[in-house]
């Protein structure tokens, strides 16, 4: 599939900073034609969002890659009539307004629909399109908040965290692309597209897993623990001679590997504070400056070594330089990708985490420059003449 998986596909994206345009970026990755539709004169909120090199924004090149990108004056009559002509070409429809603007603008999914059956129509927000709070707005920190993420997140006796990315916004991304990917397979068996409605709370609160159970089956809400696990033990960080590192046990088998292959104590496993997962958990602490004992004549680096080459899981904590030169991550699973930008010039934008191994996500193009290819996609789709789109655009439309 040289074109990509979803090269059958065509969305338009009305998305601005981060959850929508992942979502869109991930799908153009796939092979999508993706359209980004921006406001004239102003575009996506986070073209205003640092770092710049030359005055572009690289927070908006990095997500928008792979797209085309036009502007449309939503808000009057012609680019209305405009957008609803786009929309019978179209599969999937992208936003992530607050609820109920697009309804305002007669272009949400009811209007939609009437104009074209087969649409999959995706909103995400920071509540969702129903519900008590549907009304307000939210960006990723108030789902990491509302969401539980932060309650669980921080150092043991410290303060609730938020996590250092845009973990809410990821994760609500992530799941509106999965949404539209079944509704798309849902449409092969229907005929018919559908709402998928998703709100960022609700990806962060689904993202929790076994922190929710601990809680329902003790009514206790986790506390903070810095960087343990409270279902596994050892699972956390520790301190090396130049640093810290993370040793990651997942059952019994792998304590035995890292007491007698790593650790060179066979006594930790006889010792009754540790002899189950359960015990350890509940002596983390004492387990803890064991290893410790051991780690803190080591580098990292050597640690790491050792207990890897014993079966047990371990890593060094990497910072944003190590990872950009790993071989593995940025080169062998080309997690970062050189693009030619023709403002910013040669720049490295995120890879794309889905590796389909016959039709690969592919990052051919750099993100577009506000309004680049209206005329190449409204002649395209809607046989615009160049007359009429200087018109358009000396009207405002455009």
């Amino acid at each position: 599939m040289e074109n990509g998986a979803l090269s059958n596909i065509v969305v338009l994206d009305l998305t601005r900073v981060v959850a929508g345009p992942y979502c869109t970026a991930v799908l153009a990755d796939l092979g999508a034609e993706v359209i980004k539709i921006e406001i004239p004169g102003k575009g996506d909120d986070s073209r205003s969002y640092g770092p710049f090199v030359n005055g572009e924004s690289l927070y908006y090149a990095n997500l928008n890659r792979n797209k085309h990108g036009v502007t449309l004056n939503m808000k009057v009559e012609k680019g209305k009539e405009i957008f609803r002509e786009l929309v019978k070409k179209a599969d999937v429809v992208v936003e992530n307004y607050r609820p109920g603007v697009m309804d305002k603008l007669g272009l949400g999914y009811d209007n939609l629909k009437e104009v074209n059956p087969r649409i999959v129509y995706a909103a995400v927000s920071g509540f969702g399109s129903y519900g008590a709070y549907h009304k307000r707005p939210g960006y990723d920190i108030i789902s990491q908040a509302m969401g539980g993420l932060m309650s669980i997140s921080g150092p043991e006796g410290g303060s609730p965290t938020r996590a250092g990315n845009a973990m809410g916004d990821i994760l609500g991304g992530l799941n509106l692309t999965i949404g539209i990917l079944a509704a798309l397979n849902a449409r092969q068996m229907t005929g018919k597209g559908q709402r998928v409605d998703v709100s960022l709370v609700d990806s962060v609160v689904s993202s929790l897993e076994t922190c929710t159970q601990r809680y329902f089956a003790t009514n206790e809400p986790p506390k903070l623990q810095g960087n343990r696990y409270g279902h596994l033990s050892p699972y956390d960080s520790f301190k090396s001679k130049d640093g810290m590192f993370v040793i990651g046990c997942g059952n019994q088998k792998l304590f035995s590997l890292l007491c007698l292959k790593a650790l060179n104590r066979p006594d930790l496993l006889e010792n009754p504070m540790y002899l189950t997962n359960d015990l350890r958990c509940q002596n983390h602490k004492t387990l803890k400056a064991e290893i410790e004992k051991w780690s803190e004549n080591l580098t990292s680096e050597e640690a790491v070594d050792v207990i890897s080459a014993a079966g047990v899981p371990a890593a060094p904590i990497l910072n944003l330089k190590d990872i950009s030169e790993n071989r593995h991550i940025a080169f062998d699973r080309e997690m970062f990708v050189t693009v030619e930008h023709p403002i910013i010039g040669k720049m490295r934008v995120n890879g794309n985490p889905i590796k389909l191994l016959d039709a690969m996500p592919r990052i051919k193009s750099c993100a577009p420059l506000l309004g680049q290819h209206t005329e190449e996609i409204f002649g395209k789709f809607l046989g615009m003449s160049a007359e009429e789109i200087n018109r358009c655009r000396e009207q405002g439309i455009l």
